[in-house]
């Protein structure tokens, strides 16, 4: 593993270890990450599925290519995350620090106090008396609990989130996290699997569905458009064979001209098909439908005939409406953005229960916006994944970071959700809740604690009953108090997630 530098091309068995991170260049194998993402089944990988170090291969063997080693790596960036958020303190953490402050030298003072008043006004022998309570103040009214009590809950909280895939960059992010009350979630990437796939083929009446995707496909082999690649998988993926195309000529803004088995055929939008006359009046309610859906259509004619349409989309990832709905029973407002037009905004907003789209943002103005729902006075969380989301995460009250997403984007937010799925942000508002929730558990119970204690140290019940507390009972009931706020956070390792 040490000696294991980036590029090195890595052989993995039945069995082992993955040492670094890095992509498949060779074999297919399923490979257990529940470490590091709390997905209990092992995942299946293929050629340029991405590998995680420390993940423990299950059947087939494959080659990767090392593309992370030693501090870059998942697993070391997972460590150094937790061990910054265990070390840091949450705002109510800084209160219970000043509180302490004051407290401690109050209850010096109150020992010396009652030491005088003990030893002036207390039966025989005096000075025994006195020194017993002195004592037994400053033992009883050790502030351990108190200052336990946030801290532990902080790391069993954090390390809660990274047993379900969340690392919680610091202990602010998890308490202010619990305060939410608006949600802004990005687009592609986010809600969207980022990545435009052939949704729909619809032809005319004299054409084949088959035929219309195999030219089409055949003709996209020769362009490097994101969209033709995804007609080109499309068709693949049905099980068709693709011809070569005998010439080609991309005409910008418009589409593809292309002859191809023995055939003229164009491929592209309104635009192209008016300007070669071909008369699609049949076919543009279809496409309306399609593009209203979110989908792109592109037009497809056969020897100057109008023969069908190919639609691509950015497909919905299949848990982000339900992630979504959880977090609107929640009580949590979400909130679109994204680039795209209006009209496809609303599309995807629509089908995911979103009412609140803020579409043609330019990456530029995200921060921004997210910035004017802020001063609605609201508590604001992004979501995203990308470059251009960076400035927003940064912005946002808590910035949330899909794991698949870019580096600089991970590096702006306070939450990484490595799994990639909205779920994700409804577990990390969960947990912060629970955690929040314990914490002031935890300080309730400390402080109750040494407000009864003391006035029992000071000896109040000895007139009235004749008990003097001892040294050792007081030494027993403090360290009871530590046990508490240990027992009660470490409850916090039993929480289960709501439904989602």
């Amino acid at each position: 593993m040490e000696e294991v530098l980036v590029g090195d091309v890595v052989v993995v068995r039945p069995g082992e270890k993955v040492p670094v991170d890095g992509e498949i260049v060779e074999g297919s194998s399923a490979v257990d990450e529940s470490m590091v993402t709390g997905e209990s089944l092992p995942v299946e990988k293929k050629v340029g599925d991405e590998v995680i170090g420390a993940t423990i291969n299950k059947t087939g063997a494959f080659r990767f290519r090392a593309t992370k080693v030693g501090k870059d790596t998942a697993l070391a960036n997972i460590i150094r995350m937790v061990q910054d958020a265990q070390g840091s303190k949450v705002p109510v953490q800084r209160i219970v620090d000043v509180v302490s402050g004051y407290f401690t030298p109050s209850v010096a003072i109150l020992a010396i106090l009652g030491f005088m008043v003990w030893y002036t006004f207390g039966p025989e022998p005096r000075l025994a008396f006195g020194l017993i309570v002195a004592v037994t103040t400053l033992i009883i009214a050790c502030p351990c609990a108190l200052g336990m009590a946030t801290p532990m809950s902080l790391t069993t909280g954090v390390g809660l989130g990274a047993l379900n895939g969340i690392l919680i960059r610091g202990g602010e992010a998890l308490q202010t996290a619990q305060g939410l009350e608006t949600i802004v979630l990005d687009k592609t990437g986010t809600i969207t699997h980022g990545k435009p796939v052939l949704t729909d083929v619809v032809v005319s009446s004299d054409v084949d569905e088959n035929t219309v995707l195999r030219l089409a496909g055949g003709v996209e082999k020769s362009s490097e458009h994101p969209l033709a690649a995804a007609i080109v998988e499309g068709a693949t993926d049905r099980g068709i064979t693709l011809p070569d195309a005998e010439n080609f000529n991309a005409i910008p803004g418009h589409g593809i001209e292309s002859r191809i088995e023995g055939h003229v055929l164009l491929l592209g939008n309104l635009k192209l098909m008016r300007d070669r006359k071909i008369a699609i009046d049949r076919l543009m309610t279809e496409a309306s439908t399609l593009a209203d859906n979110g989908k792109t259509p592109m037009y497809v004619a056969i020897d100057g005939k109008p023969a069908g349409i190919v639609a691509v989309a950015d497909t919905v990832k299949e848990d982000s409406k339900e992630a979504i709905g959880a977090l609107q029973k929640m009580g949590l407002e979400v909130v679109m953005i994204t680039g795209d037009n209006e009209r496809t905004a609303k599309a995807i907003g629509r089908h995911v229960g979103i009412e609140r789209v803020l579409s043609e943002v330019l990456p530029q103005d995200k921060a921004f916006n997210v910035q004017k729902l802020q001063l609605e006075g609201k508590k604001v969380a992004m979501v995203g994944d990308g470059i251009n989301d960076a400035p927003a995460l940064a912005q946002a009250d808590v910035g949330f970071a899909i794991g698949t997403g870019t580096d600089v984007a991970i590096a702006a937010s306070d939450i990484t959700l490595i799994k990639g799925s909205l779920r994700g942000v409804v577990l990390a508002v969960q947990i912060s809740r629970a955690t929040m929730r314990n914490v002031y558990q935890n300080l309730v119970g400390a402080f109750i604690y040494n407000i009864l204690g003391l006035p029992i140290a000071l000896g109040v019940l000895y007139p009235f009953f004749g008990v003097l507390l001892s040294p050792l009972l007081a030494a027993i009931a403090m360290s009871f108090s530590s046990v508490t706020v240990i027992t009660n956070a470490n409850r916090l390792k039993r929480w289960k997630p709501q439904s989602v």
